[in-house]
């Protein structure tokens, strides 16, 4: 018994001094306390707030996300891509700045068309100075977390994450405020994180206001490909709980944001182990291994994962309330879809890795396309249920079309 505690510990200890695993255990912790934070703060805002301010919050919160996702124009992917090999201050700052810029020029256009987009959530533009801010620390904390990311610091970011979870602290003072002190809560928490990274981040680059045009010229086919990709890829969700405050009501938008907060806690793993492939695999990391390894990895954690939540994720949700086990079939679908979508986000890293980003394009489009369209379909026939029907159908055609393109490239037999 000794002996095989003492090889087993050998063994956990030689896997710890392996880049990959470390700084995937990091990123997965992260991960799981940002959700963690994520849950206990939307439990005590279900608490504390009514279910119509919760669903409005989830929309004010998902616009944030939205300007996020169209500002980003694909540095924070050439960030993890091309830190390793460059000079970290160039990268670094070029796409700081270009990033914060476009984090502000979007969100100014977002406000303009607000009453557009959603009218329910218009009142948001007497707040511009206090949204735009909020705007530009979201951003400023998401580009320096990839950078940290890339420099094998994810022990930094987990940090980070743990920073932002201070959230949960001013939801009580702020409940006076509606919907708004959810939403405030949530950009003080961005802004305390900005000026801690900050200050960390100087320890491996200088920053100074300066764009570098050229580095931006290099990698301009990189970067706009995967500006289109991730867009593509996240709007869907983050237009989500605006399109269903519009179809169904604010309650549904906030059955739907509470059951995939907690569904997308299986999603950690394959996340967190396919970025760290993406940082080995920049690093120079062999890929036919690395999958194997990723792949083999990402399943051994997942599969019970997803029993625990189809089992007993009713308890879970009445954590929230016993309006929220409404959403207890939703969140089952959302965990059971993490198997086909592991392969989505293991193929995405490969691609990445492979500078071969038009495929990615082209599979995000299909994407966007199938689970906007399906859930604007399922929502008005099938009710909140039907983004599940959605999300599942949608995964499961993306990861059949992936093992038939890797199979007709000879990748696997």
């Amino acid at each position: 018994m000794d002996t095989f505690l003492s090889k087993t510990t050998s063994k956990i200890r030689s896997y710890l001094r392996e880049p990959f695993y470390t700084n995937s255990l990091y990123i997965a912790l992260g991960r799981f306390l940002e959700c963690g934070f994520g849950f206990l703060f939307w439990t005590l805002a279900a608490r504390l707030y009514s279910v119509a301010d919760v669903g409005i919050a989830t929309a004010l919160i998902s616009s944030l996300g939205l300007v996020m996702a169209f500002s980003r124009l694909g540095f924070d992917t050439a960030i993890i891509r091309f830190m390793p090999s460059q000079d970290h201050s160039r990268v670094f700052n070029t796409c700081l700045w270009i990033t914060t810029a476009a984090a502000t020029v979007v969100g100014i256009i977002y406000l303009a068309a607000i009453n557009l987009i959603s009218p329910d959530i218009a009142f948001i533009r007497d707040y511009t100075p206090i949204f735009l801010l909020f705007v530009v620390v979201n951003s400023i904390t998401l580009i320096t977390g990839y950078a940290l990311l890339s420099f094998r610091k994810a022990d930094l970011k987990l940090i980070q994450n743990i920073i932002v979870g201070v959230r949960l602290l001013l939801l009580l003072p702020l409940t006076l405020l509606g919907s708004l002190g959810i939403f405030y809560s949530f950009g003080i928490a961005y802004l305390v994180a900005t000026v801690f990274t900050l200050v960390v981040i100087r320890h491996y680059v200088t920053i100074v206001p300066k764009i570098d045009w050229e580095f931006t010229r290099k990698t301009i086919s990189f970067s706009s490909q995967n500006y289109l990709a991730n867009l593509f890829q996240n709007i869907p969700s983050l237009v989500m709980p605006i399109l269903i405050v519009n179809l169904l009501s604010p309650e549904n938008s906030a059955l739907y944001y509470i059951a995939f907060t907690i569904g997308n806690l299986v999603l950690i793993i394959p996340e967190a182990l396919a970025t760290s492939f993406f940082v080995e695999g920049s690093h120079g990391t062999d890929l036919r291994t690395g999958v194997v390894k990723t792949l083999a990895t990402i399943y051994v954690i997942l599969i019970p994962a997803v029993l625990l939540i189809v089992l007993f994720g009713d308890l879970l949700l009445g954590l929230f309330g016993e309006d929220y086990i409404r959403a207890f079939n939703l969140l089952r679908i959302v965990a059971i879809s993490s198997v086909f979508i592991t392969i989505y986000k293991v193929f995405i890293s490969i691609q990445n890795i492979r500078l071969q980003v038009r495929g990615i394009v082209f599979m995000n489009l299909i994407q966007f396309i199938l689970l906007l369209g399906l859930s604007y379909v399922f929502l008005t026939f099938f009710g909140i249920i039907g983004v599940g029907y959605a999300w599942a159908i949608t995964y499961l055609i993306l990861s059949g079309g992936i093992v038939g393109f890797v199979k007709k490239r000879g990748w696997i037999g």
